[in-house]
């Protein structure tokens, strides 16, 4: 549930050529030039990865565009966090605002083959939820639980990190609800389909989960580093497929 505009990979590249793209966020968006790409290209992250993964085209943004309204609502919003945990745990939106607050200034990157630089989010880290049910020694891997029974995962050693938050707010202003309202998950270091839009639950599991679009066919790891798009045996309906997070 992420990208929710129905662009391909290979519709976003033919369409960039200087125009004005919608890559499933608040804006509007335009391909950055060649010479800028380029040069970013060359830029090394402090893990000494280059900052645009393989295989990316740079976007910038432009102005909001506002979004569709979903169902969820900041009144009526909770979220559970179970599994092998030793506390269960339940929070509303105004717990969650009670919880420590982070600024997060991050690069996102989407399979279909678009970049955004530093893009800013609020939220909260996942570790200080995490930290708050105490994982059990068996725990391996967190599940995010979102809208409409999607699912998607990631390891444990991952939702630990820094970077990875619950947000509730994205460019300075609070999400849309077409956009993952009230909270959703950003995971920066994974494809974006990692980051699970309108989110319902964490389940803290021994064994991993593959989630909605990785049993269809998506990496179930997801590193854009290492071009983990598609598993290998993709079949030619997955290739089709827009990333929906």
């Amino acid at each position: 549930m992420d990208e929710r505009k129905k662009l391909s990979r290979r519709q976003f590249l033919a369409a960039a050529g200087g125009t004005l793209v919608s890559i499933g966020l608040p804006g509007l968006f335009v391909k950055v030039l060649d010479g800028e790409n380029q040069a970013v290209a060359a830029e090394l992250r402090p893990d000494g990865r280059p900052r645009l993964p393989p295989g990316q085209q740079l976007v910038s943004m432009l102005a909001d565009m506002g979004g569709r309204p979903g169902k969820a609502t900041i009144s009526d919003w909770n979220l559970r966090v179970h599994g092998e945990v030793e506390r269960l745990l339940t929070l509303d939106f105004k717990e969650l605002l009670r919880l420590p607050q982070v600024e997060l200034t991050c690069d996102v990157h989407c399979v279909t083959g678009w970049t955004l630089l530093d893009s800013r989010w609020s939220g909260v880290q996942l570790k200080t939820i995490l930290d708050l049910v105490k994982a059990k020694p068996s725990a391996r891997f967190v599940i995010f639980e979102a809208a409409a029974g999607y699912t998607s995962n990631i390891p444990l050693t991952e939702a630990l990190k820094e970077n990875v938050i619950l947000a509730h707010s994205f460019a300075g202003s609070p999400l849309p609800q077409a956009h993952g309202a009230p909270v959703r998950t950003l995971v920066p270091d994974r494809y974006f389909y990692k980051s699970a839009k309108w989110l319902e639950g964490i389940k803290v599991t021994v064994r991993d989960e593959p989630g909605y679009w990785e049993t269809r066919g998506y990496s179930n790891s997801a590193d854009p580093w290492k071009q983990e798009r598609y598993d290998s045996l993709l079949s030619p309906l997955g290739r089709s497929m827009h990333e929906t997070p």
